[in-house]
């Protein structure tokens, strides 16, 4: 499967394979990819292609589709939180770890960590803080949400949106991992108001398959959340 490359700016480049993107970020001393695909395994060799600076991978958490290339990587920025949702992980020195509030610098270039818990236990954003870009991973877009299996938190995955919703003043794009690209930071409080809508038991599932997992699908005027099967309308887990 290709992999489209897409310049966003002279530092900024956006990875496109069908469903899914990951960015390469430069600075003046480093670059950093942030994910690094699902079909792709060869990312570090397309970093590569592009710049000549010392390169690291961070990952916005561990999902499958997110990971494709991991193994290219001796060691990969990611929240500890999110080991327990990584496959790759074979002893500690895996991860270099990366908390709320921790910086990476790139050299002219400042990214700060902020923990968005609920989609996975350690889903992390990327602020490019004088960019004033979010990298959002997949918390933030506009086309399908997974919010089933047992890393998923819909509780959590609210509060998190709520807390980007008051962090709005930082940043005036967000780049997602799937869906429209880029989108607006509007789009932050429409999904406020969709999941809170989910939790109440206001929005109308109907029955949908994902690789042969029956699950529940709502479609919200912001997104699409996918739902164990088990998930009640009352917001709660059946049985």
């Amino acid at each position: 499967m290709s992999c489209r490359i897409i310049p966003i700016d002279g530092q900024t480049w956006r990875l496109e394979e069908e469903g899914v993107r990951f960015f390469l970020l430069t600075g003046s001393r480093s670059a950093l990819l942030i994910d690094s695909g699902m079909q792709t395994h060869n990312a570090k060799k397309l970093a590569e292609g592009l710049t000549a600076l010392p390169l690291s991978l961070l990952n916005t958490h561990a999902d499958i589709d997110h990971i494709g290339s991991n193994a290219e990587f001796d060691a990969v920025y990611m929240n500890p939180a999110e080991l327990v949702n990584y496959p790759l992980a074979k002893k500690a020195s895996d991860i270099i770890p990366v908390r709320d509030g921790n910086s990476i610098d790139l050299g002219g270039r400042r990214l700060e960590v902020i923990e968005i818990p609920g989609h996975t236990p350690g889903s992390i954003a990327i602020l490019d803080v004088e960019r004033r870009v979010l990298f959002s991973g997949d918390t933030v877009q506009d086309g399908s949400i997974f919010l089933f299996g047992p890393m998923r938190n819909i509780p959590a995955f609210y509060h998190s949106l709520k807390r980007l919703e008051g962090m709005t003043g930082r940043f005036d794009r967000i780049y997602p991992s799937h869906g429209s690209f880029p989108v607006k930071k509007e789009l932050i409080s429409r999904l406020v108001s969709q999941t809170a809508k989910l939790e109440r038991g206001e929005l109308t599932a109907t029955e949908t398959q994902f690789h042969g997992i029956p699950l529940k699908r709502y479609d919200a005027d912001a997104a699409v959340f996918l739902c164990d099967a088990d998930y009640g309308q009352d917001g709660r887990k059946e049985g």
